[in-house]
């Protein structure tokens, strides 16, 4: 497919290049006059420029790479489409028995310079005898009816003749694009603008770099009024959708080989929008094709006219540009007119010989110039490549057939309405002064819209066009999407991305940011001094996400959810607590049980010898006391275990305090009898009557009931309740018991504290009491091992969380629960299962008598 393409190409370029081949012949194509014209009764001047003869800047040679000319005849014939919209507009008029019947127009044709010298010159010409070579102003000497003025394509040159014919309220219709300078009323009150006011082009053309992605784009701009204006409607709308500006280019509509430096950073973006009219682009155009400058996006609000000189190189600089035209009615008449056009049925056009003779191997004769008949017998200007002359209607070319029926509508009003008044004899041409004709041109409102239907549109639609020129030269255009500003937000722009051929260098949709993307899990974080659009990536804080790319902000997960590893999904926290499926809590399970199991066992023992010496020497009564009290705190672990309900959190607080209350009063008392047993033994003590109304057995319920005072208190005020804890655990929510008043959980174990104290006190007292009686010993043992778990507990439990904080407070649970059933019940069970020797009433006796002659000597 390619080689096809390049042999088209290549075919085309030698038919240029044979078609220049011999200097006299070349001096027929370059003797060319700047106007034509065409009779009728109404005469319609049209100033378009089609030719410009280069006399000051070198060009590059048409045939020889390399090698310049000094003065060089350039054609845009891309414009001569102007021509033949005019011509057919006054063919189509004059042919319609309904519309000026009596009444048939013409026009005078002038091209227009660069020069406001050359322009106005030309206008003076149109506007007194085109046949003198000196003007004579306010003087007609072929007394012809001259009805309206058609100019563009560009601003000023519109301004320039429109300066002129103001002075004659001469009606001035403009086709080139709209400009607020030329809608002052003031100063221009017979000129009308025939293109809408396109207020939503820059909000489609930013539209467009949003949908791309592409935030940092550059701006050429013409250096004029209008580049300002346009600059900060651009300026407005990035702003709004978060596009930055790389850089802004103003160039001068005169172009010379001092701008350079427009060219300096043009590598900082792949994106740049160029904005401008025909007229002001020409030299900006030329020189981007020239350069070579591929790899770039160019968006653009005007179709580049391509050179119509074929050059030495296959790539086009021009090639995947986007291009925004206003969507209008295309004429296909118009086009079908074109195809019928010949140099032999408009004799008087200028132009058309040269196309002949350029592309369809006509001559010229060497006695007049005039185009010889020996030419192809298919030419047709419909075969002609795109890039010379596009058969696709222009916005321009539509303007122009807009602005003649305007012009013809308003008079054959005007021709009625004096018809009315001044009935005309038969044949004769109805006399007017142009001025005239500015009544009935009235419904082309200040805004440039014309409305023969009264309908105002501020907001165009807009066709997007993508430049297919691979190998340059092709010039096709295809349509990829649309812009409406009328429509929904969300239904504005509308793109066929895979039609798309992008510009050479890039395979799939060019990237143009000044700072790579934030991958999600990151947010942006802009550098000082630098555009919103530069910027550096950090990643989200903890606990908090991103999950698309380039946000300002990171999103934070909520309390019941946490965010991955990559920071861009938040998943469901799971509930934890201390289970029975827990590993940790089936073990505490198993040993709370297994210690319960033994102190059963124990019981057992005590019941099964309480006839015996040792049993009955350490209070029977206080003894089951302690094991019973002892299993229930054992058992109240296991209300720490498993999910927390409101039930249980009461519970396991409540049992705690007061099993341990009772066990630790159980402890006391035992070691207040120990006491008393041993001072009993001394005739005459005043506390014998102590042991025989039982009173330390009294401290068990008075100290239980002071607990459970306590414990009455705490549930009325502040209870337990089930609380949740987020934080503790990455990725878990942790259900546990909260204790509700920090104050009263301490006093509840402050107390259990202070019990074991007093207890160990009183222990501490009988510490020389006989064998006999030393349970005293591990009494006070076991109520320093309880005191030195709950105080470590304190720190432990402060500074610990979740399942942790629960574990430690099972673990002290049972920690304590097993000193008070090892030191105080080991020894005895030892006694009782392992040595049977020791009781019996002998060895006690023995042992007792031993232990008080030590006690004497000492």
């Amino acid at each position: 497919m390619f080689c096809c393409i390049f042999t088209f190409w290549f075919l085309e370029f030698l038919k240029f290049v044979s078609a220049l081949k011999t200097t006299n012949v070349s001096l027929c194509f370059y003797k060319i006059a700047d106007d034509f014209h065409h009779d009728g009764d109404v005469m319609i001047g049209a100033f378009f420029h089609i030719h410009t003869y280069y006399t000051e800047y070198k060009i590059p040679h048409p045939l020889y790479p390399y090698q310049y000319m000094d003065n060089y005849l350039q054609y845009n014939f891309k414009n001569y489409q102007y021509v033949l919209a005019l011509v057919f507009a006054i063919e189509e008029i004059n042919g319609n028995p309904n519309l000026l019947p009596n009444i048939s127009l013409g026009y005078d044709f002038y091209n227009v310079r660069f020069t406001e010298k050359d322009t106005l010159k030309n206008v003076c010409f149109w506007l007194t005898d085109q046949g003198h070579e000196n003007v004579f102003p306010n003087y007609n000497c072929d007394k012809r009816n001259f009805i309206a003025a058609l100019t563009g394509t560009s601003w000023t040159t519109s301004a320039q003749i429109g300066t002129l014919l103001q002075l004659f309220k001469f009606p001035q219709l403009s086709f080139g694009p709209y400009d607020p300078t030329l809608s002052d009323r003031g100063q221009y009150s017979s000129l009308y603008q025939m293109s809408p006011m396109h207020k939503s082009i820059t909000l489609g053309i930013v539209s467009l770099m949003v949908h791309f992605r592409w935030s940092w784009v550059g701006l050429i701009l013409p250096d004029d009024h209008k580049g300002n204006v346009i600059l900060s409607e651009f300026r407005e709308n990035m702003e709004r959708k978060g596009v930055c500006i790389a850089f802004v280019k103003m160039f001068p509509v005169t172009w010379t080989s001092t701008f350079n430096k427009l060219w300096e950073n043009m590598d900082e973006t792949n994106v740049i929008i160029i904005y401008g009219d025909i007229d002001s682009l020409i030299g900006l155009m030329r020189n981007i094709g020239q350069r070579l400058l591929t790899g770039k996006v160019w968006v653009m609000n005007i179709e580049p006219h391509i050179t119509n000189y074929a050059d030495y190189f296959m790539l086009d600089s021009f090639h995947g540009s986007l291009i925004f035209t206003h969507r209008y009615r295309e004429s296909f008449q118009l086009t079908k007119f074109i195809q019928t056009v010949t140099p032999y049925k408009y004799p008087e056009d200028i132009y058309l010989p040269k196309l002949w003779y350029l592309f369809f191997k006509c001559s010229f004769s060497h006695i007049d110039c005039q185009l010889m008949t020996n030419c192809q017998t298919n030419a047709s200007l419909d075969v002609l490549p795109s890039h010379i002359l596009d058969m696709s209607i222009s916005e321009e070319s539509n303007n122009i057939y807009s602005a003649v029926y305007a012009v013809a509508h308003s008079l054959h009003q005007m021709s009625l309405q004096e018809e009315l008044i001044h009935p005309h004899e038969n044949g004769k041409v109805m006399s007017f002064s142009p001025w005239q004709l500015n009544i009935f041109l009235k419904d082309i409102d200040e805004r440039g819209n014309m409305t023969l239907g009264g309908i105002q549109k501020l907001n165009a639609d807009y066709d997007i066009l993508n430049l297919w020129n691979l190998p340059k030269g092709l010039g096709q255009k295809v349509k990829i999407g649309y812009f409406s500003a009328n429509a929904p937000k969300d239904q504005q722009l509308s793109l066929s991305e895979k039609m798309i051929q992008w510009a050479e260098g890039f395979s799939e949709i060019p990237q143009s940011v000044c700072s790579e993307s934030c991958v999600p899990g990151f947010r942006k974080v802009t550098m000082e001094g630098k555009a919103v659009c530069c910027y550096s990536c950090t990643p989200c804080a903890d606990n908090e996400i991103s999950n698309e790319t380039d946000v300002d902000q990171c999103v934070k997960c909520p309390e019941s959810h946490y965010a991955n590893a990559e920071k861009n999904h938040c998943f469901q926290k799971t509930v934890s607590f201390l289970d029975y499926d827990d590993p940790l809590g089936r073990t505490l399970a198993s040993i709370a049980l297994s210690l319960s199991a033994l102190t059963a066992f124990v019981t057992g023992v005590f019941v099964k010898n309480r006839d015996t010496p040792i049993v009955k020497a350490n209070n029977l009564g206080l003894s089951y006391t302690l094991l019973i009290t002892l299993t229930f705190c054992l058992l109240c672990s296991l209300t720490f275990i498993g999910q927390p309900n409101s039930a249980s959190c009461i519970l396991q607080q409540i049992i705690f305090g007061v099993a341990f209350a009772m066990a630790l009063a159980t402890v006391l008392a035992k070691a207040i009898t120990v006491v008393i047993a041993f001072k009993v033994t001394f005739p005459g003590r005043m506390v014998r009557w102590l042991m025989t109304s039982r009173a330390p057995n009294y401290v068990i319920p008075i100290c239980t009931l002071i607990q459970l005072l306590l414990c009455g208190l705490w549930m009325a005020t502040s209870p337990p309740f089930i609380d949740q804890d987020f934080q503790a655990e990455h990725g878990h929510i942790l259900l546990f018991c909260n204790k509700g008043s920090s104050v009263a959980f301490h006093c509840v174990l402050g107390y259990l504290c202070s019990l074991a104290l007093g207890g160990y006190s009183m222990a501490f007292l009988s510490r020389n009491l006989p064998d006999t009686f030393n349970e005293s010993k591990f009494l006070s043992f076991s109520l320093l091992v309880f005191f030195c778990v709950w105080v470590t507990f304190l720190p432990v439990y402060h500074s610990t969380k979740g399942k942790v904080m629960v574990v430690m407070e099972v673990f002290s649970i049972l920690a304590s629960s097993a000193a008070l059933l090892g030191f105080i019940f080991a020894p005895k069970c030892y006694i009782i299962l392992l040595r049977p020797d020791k009781n019996t009433s002998h060895h006690i006796r023995l042992k007792t008598h031993s232990q008080s002659n030590k006690s004497l000597k000492f």
